[in-house]
Order: C-alpha cells, then sequence, then structure tokens
C-alpha cells in the first residue's frame, strides 16, 4: 500500500534511448514516474507560475459512474472518465474535485459505505474508447475524500463496477476489466475483507477476459452475479466480442462462481458476445428477477438486413451482393437518389454511373469502396446490437424482453456504453443507457426516449431513488444531469469545467483574444480569452462560449487576417471553413475519385493554415492535400506517407500530425499513426523518410518544426496503443536526418504536444497525459508546472502571443492560461533577479466600498518575480513618480518564479505628499486633486506612473507601472 499523505520523494532518472518500443509499462515503473513527477513539482522553478482555468463548463464531460447518499440524495460523488473524481453536497449546484493530486485522473468506478465515510474509488474507466487512460487500481479514503490510501490492483488498468458491504466497510468486491491494449492475468472479480490489505481473485476466465459489472442481491447478499467481456483494442482494430462473455453467479459471497449464460440457456454466447450490463429487482410476489443487456455482435442474417431495407430506396448492403446486371435494371431515380444521399461528388450524376457500369469502367463493388471510409465502418457495421434479456430461474433459462431489434441503442458501438439500471422494488421499469437513454415501464417489451433538448447524449450511468422512482440522476457524455419526473425533464449540472479537449487555438481579436477547441462528442467552442467562470450568464441569458460546430470536435485553425474565417471538423476528416460573422459553411474535405479507395482520415485529423499564406491550407490523411484557395480546391502532394494500413474497424496507416517551418515555405514535415516521418523540402515535390533510428511503430503524437532555426524540428512519439507510458521526446537539428532525445528526466508519461516558444528558443512545453512541463534550457532538462493545473492530460498547447498567455487544453479539465513573460525573460544562460508589473491598472473611488452584495470592492492584482538560486527574504517597495517610498512590505521568495500579490494600497502618511505630486502643474481654474481613503479606511492608488523595486539581500529589481 502506499500512503500519498507521506510520500517520500525518489529521484528517478528516466534515459529515453531507442530500443524497442512495444513493452508494456509495468505498474512499478508508472509508480516510480508519479515519484518523479512529484519530485519536478517540488523543485520546480515554475512553481510560482499561477494557471488559471478559462472554461468552458457547460458541456461538461464523461461521467463513468456515481454514488449518491442513500439518506440525502443532494449529496453524491461522481467519477468522470478523465476529470477525476467530484463531490456535491447542494443537488449538483457546486462540485468540490477530491482526486486531482493522485497518480491518475481516470476514474472507473465509486463506491461508498456511508455511515463511515469509507469511499473507494476504482481508477480507469471501462468504456474502451480510444482516449480510455489507464487507471493504476483501487483507492480508499476513511474520511470522505480528504486523503488517499492505495489499496493494490495497480495491473487492471479498468476497473467497471465495486461493491462495498453496507454492514461492513472492510469487505469489497471489484470487477477489473484489465487491459486495454494488451492480455494480462489481473484481471476478473476480487475481494477483500481487510479493507484492500489483501485481494483474492475468485472469478477469472482468461487473460483477454475481464469483469465489467457485479451486482449483489440486497436480500440474499451472499448472491452476487458478475458479467464478463472480452475484449482486446488495437491501434487498427477493436475486437468488440468473445466467448469469454458471459454471466456468472455466486452464491456464497464471491468466493465460487458458476457460469449461467449458455446457448442452451438462450443468451447470445460464442464470439458475437460483447459487453454486458446486469441489473437485479424483486416484484411484489417476492421473485428475483435478473436483466442482463448484451452487445450483440453476430452480424444480422441476409434475410434480417432486406427486412431493414424494405422499401425501394437503393442502400450500401444491397449494392454489395447486386451484379451488373441487378444494377442496370434500377431506375434512375433510386441511383440518383443513392449518389445524393450518400456523399458522391454532385458532378457525378445518375447517367453517367449507369453508363461507366454498362461499359464494365466501373464496378458496384468500386461505388461501395467509394464509401467505405472510417465513418463507415463505425456506423454501418450490421451487428444485431442493444438486448435484453430477462431470468427468474439464476440463469438456467433466458428471454429476450423484446421482439423487434433495438439497434439504435447502441448503434454498431455498444462497447462504449453498457450499464442498465431497473428500480429495484419494480422490476417492470428499467433504464438502458445508449446513444439515447431509454425508458421501458413494460419488463422490457417496449421502449420510449427520455432525451430532452438539455441532456446529452451517449448515457453511461443512472441512478434511482428507491423512496422516490421518478427522482433519477444521469451521468452522460455531458456531465449530469437530474429529474423528479422519471425523464420527462431535467435539469443540468455543469458547473465544473471539464471539458475533453482534443485541440486548441487562438486567435488576435482586436476587441480582446478568443480561444476555439475541439473536445470529445461536444463539437466545436469559442470563448473569450478573458473568460472567469460565473453563473452571472444564466441571468443574463447568453455564456460567454458559443457553440460553433457539432460531432466529435477536432482540429481548429483561425485565419490571422479577419479572426473570424474558422477551419473545424468532426471525427475522420471531415472539415468545413466557417465563418460565425456571416453565417458561412462550407465542406472542404477533398475527395478521391471514383475508382480509387478512399483516403483514409484518422479519428483526429490534422489540418493547418500555412505560416507564410494563410489562403494556403493542409490537411492530411493518409497522404498531404495542400489549398491554395482556403480549401476550395485540393491537389495531392505526397504519395501514401504511412505504411498503408492494416486490416482492421479502426482507421490506421493515417497521417496525425503535419507542419511547415515558419522560416522556409514549403519545408514541410508529417508523422503517422504507424510511426512513419517524413519530410519535404520542395513544397511536395519530392518525401524522404526522416526518424527511422527511433523506436518503430509508436504513434506519432506531434513534429513541430522550430520557430528559431529552420534545421531544427522536434518530435513526440506516443506508446499509449501499446501499453507503453514511457516518455518519447527528440530533437533533430538537420531537418529531421539525425535526432537526439531530449527530456531525459521527463517521467514514464505518453507525451501527446512539443511547443517550442516563439520568442524564446531555449523554453520548451511539453503536455502529458499526466500534466504540463517546460524546459528552460532547450530540452535539457525539463520541471512540472503544476500551480492551479491538476494531473489531467494535456493534449495541446498554444501561445497568444499578444497577450504572451499559454493556453493549455487539456482531456478532462477544460482550458488553463498561465501568462509567460516572466518565464520568457528568464529562460537565459545565466537569469538574473526579474521583476514584472502588472498591466492595465485602473483606479477607482469605489475601492474599499461594499458593493450590491455587500462585498466590499478591493482591487486584486500581483508582480511576478523570478529568483535564480535559492529562497531569500526580501521587500518589494512603491515609489511616486518622484521617488517617494509610498508603499514597502516584506516578502519570502523562493527559487524561480514567485507571485506577490498587491491590492493597490498605499500607506495613509504619504496622502499630502502625494497630493501635491499630482497638483504639480494645476490649472487655476481646475479642482485641486485631494486624496480620500476608501470606506474600509485604506488608501488605494490614484491614478499615475509609479516605479516598484524589489530589494534582495541588497540586490535591485525595478518594473514601472501605470494607473489610470
Amino acid at each position: 500500500m502506499r500512503h500519498f499523505l507521506l510520500l517520500t520523494l525518489l529521484l528517478i532518472t528516466f534515459v529515453c534511448t531507442c530500443v524497442s518500443a512495444q513493452k508494456a509499462t509495468t505498474a512499478q515503473e508508472r509508480d516510480q514516474a508519479f515519484q518523479q513527477r512529484m519530485l519536478l513539482q517540488q523543485n520546480s522553478p515554475a512553481a510560482g507560475l499561477e494557471f488559471t482555468n478559462i472554461g468552458p463548463s457547460i458541456m461538461s464531460g464523461r461521467v463513468s459512474d456515481v454514488a449518491v447518499d442513500p439518506e440525502d440524495p443532494t449529496h453524491f460523488y461522481v467519477g468522470y472518465a478523465s476529470g477525476g473524481l467530484w463531490e456535491t453536497k447542494d443537488n449538483g449546484i457546486t462540485f468540490s474535485p477530491l482526486f486531482d493530486d493522485l497518480p491518475v485522473m481516470t476514474i472507473g468506478a465509486v463506491a461508498v459505505h456511508w455511515i463511515s465515510k469509507t469511499i473507494y474509488v476504482g481508477t480507469g474507466e471501462v468504456n474502451s474508447s480510444r482516449s480510455s487512460y489507464a487507471g493504476n487500481g483501487v483507492y480508499r479514503s476513511t474520511d470522505g475524500g480528504s486523503s488517499w490510501t492505495h489499496i493494490g490492483l495497480d495491473e487492471t488498468h479498468h476497473i467497471g463496477r465495486i461493491i462495498v458491504d453496507d454492514k461492513d466497510a472492510s469487505t469489497v468486491w471489484v470487477a477489473a476489466l484489465g487491459h486495454l491494449y494488451g492480455d494480462n492475468p489481473e484481471r476478473g472479480v476480487y475481494k477483500t475483507t481487510n479493507g484492500g490489505q489483501m485481494w483474492t481473485k475468485t472469478l477469472f476466465v482468461d487473460d483477454k477476459t475481464g469483469a465489467v459489472d457485479i451486482v449483489r442481491d440486497p436480500r440474499k447478499p451472499n448472491e452476487l452475479f458478475a458479467a464478463m467481456w472480452e475484449r482486446r483494442r488495437w491501434a487498427w482494430d477493436f475486437k468488440e466480442s468473445g466467448p469469454g462473455s458471459g454471466v456468472w453467479h455466486s452464491t456464497d459471497g464471491g468466493s465460487n462462481w458458476k457460469r449461467i449464460t449458455s446457448a442452451a440457456s438462450g443468451f447470445p454466447t460464442g464470439e458475437g458476445g460483447g459487453r454486458i450490463g446486469l441489473a437485479l429487482s424483486y416484484d411484489s410476489g417476492g421473485k428475483r428477477h435478473v436483466y442482463a443487456s448484451i452487445d450483440n455482435y453476430f452480424r444480422k442474417t441476409a434475410a434480417e438486413l432486406a427486412k431493414d431495407d424494405s422499401d425501394d430506396r437503393l442502400t450500401k448492403n444491397q449494392l454489395r451482393s447486386m451484379s451488373k446486371d441487378q444494377f442496370l435494371g434500377l431506375k434512375s431515380y433510386q441511383v440518383e437518389e443513392f449518389l445524393r444521399g450518400n456523399g458522391f461528388p454532385r458532378s457525378l450524376k445518375a447517367a453517367s454511373v449507369i453508363s461507366q457500369i454498362k461499359s464494365d469502367k466501373i464496378t458496384t463493388a468500386q461505388l461501395v469502396e467509394y464509401l467505405d471510409d472510417a465513418n463507415s465502418l463505425l456506423f454501418d457495421t450490421p451487428v444485431k446490437g442493444f438486448e435484453l434479456y430477462h431470468t427468474t430461474t439464476n440463469g438456467e433459462k433466458w428471454t429476450r424482453t423484446h421482439e423487434d431489434y433495438l439497434d439504435r441503442i447502441y448503434s454498431s458501438y455498444g462497447y462504449y456504453f453498457g450499464n442498465i439500471t431497473v428500480h429495484p422494488e419494480d422490476p417492470t421499469t428499467i433504464y438502458a443507457m445508449g446513444v439515447p437513454v431509454v425508458k421501458s415501464e413494460d419488463s422490457g417489451k417496449t421502449w420510449t426516449g427520455i432525451n430532452a433538448a438539455n441532456v446529452h447524449a451517449d448515457h453511461h450511468y443512472m441512478w434511482i431513488n428507491p423512496k422516490r422512482p421518478d427522482h433519477l440522476i444521469n451521468g452522460n457524455d455531458g456531465g449530469i444531469n437530474i429529474s423528479y419526473d422519471g425523464g420527462k425533464n431535467w435539469i443540468k449540472c455543469n458547473n465544473p469545467p471539464l471539458g475533453q479537449f482534443y485541440a486548441v487555438a487562438v486567435d488576435d481579436h482586436p476587441d480582446g483574444y478568443r480561444v476555439y477547441g475541439g473536445l470529445q462528442d461536444n463539437g466545436t467552442w469559442r470563448g473569450p480569452g478573458n473568460y472567469e467562470a460565473s453563473r452571472g450568464w444564466t441571468q443574463r441569458g447568453e455564456y460567454p462560449y458559443k457553440a460553433l460546430f457539432g460531432g466529435d470536435g477536432m482540429q481548429v485553425q483561425v485565419d490571422p487576417r479577419d479572426h473570424e474565417t474558422v477551419y473545424v471538423g468532426f471525427q475522420f476528416g471531415n472539415y468545413y471553413r466557417l465563418n460565425p460573422k456571416k453565417g458561412s459553411t462550407k465542406p472542404i474535405t477533398p475527395k478521391h475519385e471514383l475508382g480509387q479507395r478512399p483516403y483514409r482520415w484518422n479519428w483526429q485529423s490534422p489540418i493547418l493554415i500555412s505560416p507564410h499564406q494563410p489562403d494556403i491550407f493542409y490537411m492530411g490523411s493518409n497522404h498531404l492535400h495542400r489549398s491554395f484557395n482556403r480549401g476550395d480546391k485540393f491537389e495531392t502532394i505526397s504519395p501514401d506517407l504511412t505504411n498503408g494500413g492494416k486490416k482492421g474497424d479502426v482507421a490506421y496507416g493515417t497521417l496525425t500530425t503535419i507542419d511547415e517551418s515558419p522560416l522556409q515555405f514549403g519545408l514541410l514535415y508529417t508523422g503517422s499513426d504507424d510511426g512513419l516521418m517524413h519530410r519535404s523540402k520542395d513544397g511536395g515535390v519530392s518525401w524522404d523518410r526522416i526518424g527511422e533510428s527511433l523506436p518503430k511503430d509508436l504513434w506519432v503524437s506531434r513534429i513541430a518544426a522550430g520557430k528559431h532555426d529552420k534545421n531544427v524540428v522536434y518530435a513526440t512519439l506516443n506508446g499509449y496503443r501499446f501499453d507503453d507510458f514511457k516518455s518519447y521526446v527528440y530533437k533533430s537539428m538537420d531537418m529531421g536526418s539525425t535526432w537526439a532525445p531530449i527530456g531525459a528526466n521527463l517521467p514514464a508519461e505518453a507525451v501527446n504536444v512539443i511547443y517550442e516558444d516563439a520568442k524564446n528558443e531555449r523554453l520548451l512545453f511539453v503536455g502529458t497525459d499526466h500534466g504540463l512541463y517546460v524546459s528552460m534550457d532547450g530540452g535539457k532538462k525539463f520541471v512540472a508546472m503544476d500551480n492551479g493545473l491538476p494531473a489531467v492530460a494535456v493534449h495541446d498547447l498554444v501561445i497568444q502571443e499578444t497577450a504572451q498567455d499559454l493556453i493549455v487544453g487539456t482531456h478532462g479539465r477544460s482550458l488553463y492560461k498561465a501568462n509567460i513573460s516572466l518565464l520568457r525573460t528568464a529562460a537565459v544562460e545565466e537569469p538574473g533577479i526579474t521583476l514584472v508589473a502588472p498591466g492595465r491598472l485602473r483606479s477607482s473611488s469605489r475601492y474599499g466600498s461594499q458593493n450590491f452584495n455587500f462585498t466590499t470592492i478591493e482591487p486584486e492584482t500581483a508582480f511576478q518575480v523570478y529568483l535564480p538560486g535559492a529562497a531569500a527574504g526580501a521587500s518589494l517597495s512603491i515609489k511616486s513618480s518622484e521617488g517617494i517610498t509610498i508603499f514597502t512590505k516584506d516578502v519570502k521568495l523562493t527559487g524561480g518564479v514567485n507571485t506577490i500579490p498587491y491590492d493597490m494600497s498605499y500607506e495613509g502618511r504619504f496622502k499630502e505628499m502625494l497630493e501635491v505630486e499630482l497638483n504639480k502643474g494645476r490649472k487655476e481654474d481646475k479642482r485641486p486633486i485631494r486624496l480620500k481613503a476608501g470606506k474600509n479606511g485604506v488608501y488605494y492608488l490614484p491614478a499615475g506612473k509609479y516605479t516598484a523595486v524589489l530589494n534582495v539581500e541588497g540586490t535591485k529589481a525595478e518594473a514601472h507601472f501605470e494607473v489610470k
């Protein structure tokens, strides 16, 4: 066990090498990485640089589990997939984070022994998506979440459910799903009777199958039911189902188990057995009802597909098996409807297609191939999908509750859902979580949707108040919703900022810069860079952030000329050029020709406005495409820059990152998901493979051309999809011909982004799956940046140059900013003491008085100081324009960045002297300036020019500032 209240920090040195990159990182290595992270936080000269969260919060992020106090339902805990654990005591009006400083932020399951305030948290969500981060086992708190103890199961990675005995807080059952990107034996059902000091694995199927759900009979507490799920991801494929999936039953408190699902019992088994969810209820006669939902991954039969396509409209499924003669027998309008409805080029007409089929220039198979992109593989797979089964005989016989298929609940990605909820005393009332949330009041025979306009899609949890059955708490990809009428109406509880950003961008709007970002399942948004969280917008009626586009929001580029033309998109390369001010939207994604194989687009396909001419726009599929007219027309300027893809149901062999040197037009770089990097020195006429000495096959998460030297280029590799969490960061001084590792002291955390400062080449930022790091010496050594920034995945970085603000896009806690002007000054060979004054200070006669809410109005500002070396005592003085010292205070400084708060006050005894200064040169017809204290008795600086002086043991630094 590890006690995080009393951590002994160990210096662990991580050396980046070019050996095989596909060895899974062990739990011990991950623990060492956490110790290294703590060390880099403790000794960081950037520790005093404070980050501010700038939202947004309205769209929230993916909920994985909720634990509700049965005696007070306004008190509950929410576990987020990548945003940590939060607590509310006022029914979702406010939330407090409880997990920000622990090794991982990903939550899979939460269980509470309410009487003793003992909380158990299983880390690592089980929704098995592209951004489902690996946890590191189970944590326990015995003080309501104030402190935590790690209690083992480190290698389980993903935990679906925890049950704590309501009579004994030390007895706990855990449903552990196991690694997502690898086989491992640490999965199944675990039990402890001593609070996690020792665990017993009581149910195990194989290294590919883990426990995803478990329920306990409240009337017969020795009886438990567990759902096992066989699944495995690769970067190129996802095996969503297998024969290991099934339901198991224990009658002795989980010590021994018996499988109760088989083909003979009526439950789907075999290769199509997908994720299973469980629920249990009793009817008024005392009979127990067990429900099991399954993501049935068996394909529909030809007859079933024909039934789905019962009208005379031509579908892709029909076309797959259609002969030439059958196609030529179609009506022209059927072909035309098919072309228009499936996004074929507008120039391609039915008559032309029929003619080309007739003359054998193209085939029906090529029409199908034209449409077989990653989106179609995701959404068009003809699986049976969601099914609900019911037993009252402990699994001797299972019966499907509904006659027709309910495939729209899960679509083809039921792995992402899987939870059902039934009223504990009424087995006829059932809720199923999927793309919509649906409700049945007749034991699963018929279903109705209960999504409202303010309820997000993609649902993962539902709590029913047993004392008030129409009281529901729902967790989805958009946070928490609460209903008091059985789902007819909902309130939204999205106070904390939990957005899961993939990418971030900024503009330089003259009215104040704005930030942009694409979010997981929450589209693309834009908001003010000076955003401060407030509920005032509910009174004003307008939220500061605006939605620009839907889908899964991806990368964003903003035209620097008008700050209104924006390039946005959704998954698999579907990009658009928008102008929100004009209300214009145009799709721009380049299309392949009929007869060619479709381009392969990554989930988050890279885009780029050329830094040399904003009309030039790049997009990356498995090729690089360039437009000279803002995306109106593209040319393909490269061969396939990947290894050609792999067979699977996940887009692979795609470009993941592109960049152009800001110092040389046409010096282009690309990186791919299968580990290739390429360079072109001539605008795409010719290409060279680079980086062949680096670790093989790893996802190239970022390639970044140097901003100071055209020969410099940086690269980061990410081994997350091989369970390899080491940091791979490299620098080349010869345009990628040779590479050297940098950041040897970075912890073993998968790296997502590297960003070189445009003003100071020594200043480098690196974002990993667990935080943000900065180097002030060009990459030799990194330190942590965590003041106000939790240990959350950092996916993207950008600097707003005018304001000198670093914007951090996190996948779980929305956006953060910090002003880096001081770091830019301090990142030199031999830094001296540096003092930076605040900007935009204003005088006000209202300072010291009370506002509408009876709160005293007091200005808040601060000086920033960089102190090289060790901690020291110092004094800060404020001098008037004529050099009179009007304010002094003693401060204690630490090595590195310091923030000295200042309330714009001065000592009242200098009032008359300041008045003399301010009235010099006053004309007789002007009223003399008289200074008064605020109503709180404090004197505040009037308008004028001032000098701040920092004295550190005889060494002084000055900064000038003005109050207007």
